[in-house]
């Protein structure tokens, strides 16, 4: 392992690696289903020669890039020193008749169990892959990549890969694999970190998690206290009813009141980190738990602040579309032609919806301004200097 299994490379003009030197590296791939399909692809493209093991040849060669080898599974084994295993853990059995010829090689564990099979089974399929193949080298990685990643390329938002073995060097080697087919490689430790690993692709936005009822526990909290002042009280008080407002006014009052506490919520824990350093006297100085975890959810946060700020826009188009709107429009010409009114212009109540409205036009496009530069394309687009104007842009 001394020879380093990734070569210098040149970068082609759709972004894929090519491989420099005259003789591209190869590696095997265990497996024919729709991963492995996208992974020998990536691969290819990525300069590499890649063997692919499979038990009926002929069957499935054509579901593979023509630069791929499609051969029997000992054939592609034997050929190759990092093989990819693509199949269920279930299948893992069936590979131990291989057992000699994989001694010494490397395997790449990128399988995932299902969310029953983690909870029941605390071993991790890397762990139970190394057990039943003791002589080999086992490596988890790739499994948080989908198989249309691997075809259309690295993203932001799924470039990272994390890497977990009990050997350095496979790390290493696996790593370099992993940079050279345009992602980023995270040591994450050891192969007991593989059961944690694994569980990612079951977790169901878990950043987003805190948010989203923070989200929800502001939203029921203000449509609570609207529902209370616009519609239960004039209906004790004065036997009103104005129940209809539940499903589109008192939802359009509360929103507004979400987006902006959520929007405070962004730049407060800034707040309060600099005033904590300030006190201390340092910035190397480690901050609470609860601070930690507030700053590392304001993004979604403010895009939940911009989501509720969007809802708030669209309900407004819609409430002078309501029924009940234009009945209160009749009812009062009525009442103002009964009166000898005639005249329903108010010059004061025009200006301020006029002044009301250009100014929520002004900052929902601001918001949707910060909104659109916290994205990873568009951030990553963006100096510091110029990331930092669009702040302060909305702090003015």
């Amino acid at each position: 392992m001394d020879k380093p299994l990734i070569s210098r490379r040149l970068v082609d003009s759709d972004g894929s690696l090519a491989e420099a030197a005259s003789g591209a590296p190869k590696v095997g791939i265990l497996g024919t289903g729709d991963f492995a399909r996208s992974l020998a692809t990536r691969l290819v493209r990525s300069g590499f020669s890649v063997v692919v093991g499979s038990r009926n040849p002929k069957r499935t060669a054509g579901l593979f890039p023509s630069a791929a080898q499609v051969v029997f599974q000992a054939e592609a084994v034997e050929s190759s020193e990092v093989i990819f295993v693509a199949v269920f853990r279930e299948h893992y059995s069936s590979l131990c008749g291989l057992s000699g010829q994989l001694a010494g090689k490397i395997l790449v564990d990128v399988s995932n169990p299902t969310e029953q099979e983690h909870l029941q089974l605390r071993e991790s399929n890397a762990e139970y892959l190394a057990a039943l193949f003791p002589t080999c080298t086992v490596v988890k990685a790739f499994n948080v990549i989908s198989a249309w990643t691997l075809q259309a390329g690295p993203r932001d938002g799924n470039r990272q890969v994390p890497i977990c073995s009990d050997q350095p060097e496979a790390k290493r080697v696996v790593s370099e694999l992993a940079h050279a087919m345009g992602f980023t490689p995270v040591d994450v430790g050891s192969l007991a970190a593989a059961w944690e690993v694994e569980a990612r692709p079951l977790h169901l936005f878990p950043s987003w998690k805190v948010p989203v009822l923070l989200a929800l526990g502001l939203f029921v909290f203000f449509y609570a206290y609207n529902l209370t002042r616009d519609v239960l009280q004039p209906y004790v008080r004065e036997g009103k009813s104005k129940f209809y407002k539940l499903p589109l006014s008192v939802v359009n009052t509360s929103l507004p009141c979400v987006a902006y506490v959520l929007l405070s919520l962004v730049y407060l824990p800034g707040v309060l980190a600099a005033a904590l350093q300030l006190w201390r006297g340092t910035k190397y100085s480690r901050f609470p738990d609860w601070l930690d975890h507030w700053l590392q959810h304001r993004k979604q946060i403010g895009l939940l602040s911009f989501f509720c700020a969007a809802l708030h826009a669209l309900y407004s188009m819609c409430l002078p579309l309501r029924i009940s709107y234009r009945y209160d429009l009749v009812n009062l010409a009525l009442k103002q032609v009964l009166t000898n009114k005639s005249h329903l212009w108010v010059e004061e109540n025009v200006w301020r919806m006029e002044i009301y409205l250009s100014l929520g036009v002004l900052a929902l496009g601001t918001l949707s301004l910060l909104a659109v530069t916290s994205l990873p394309s568009i951030a990553n687009s963006l100096n510091w200097r110029e990331f930092s104007f669009v702040q302060e842009l909305w702090v003015f």
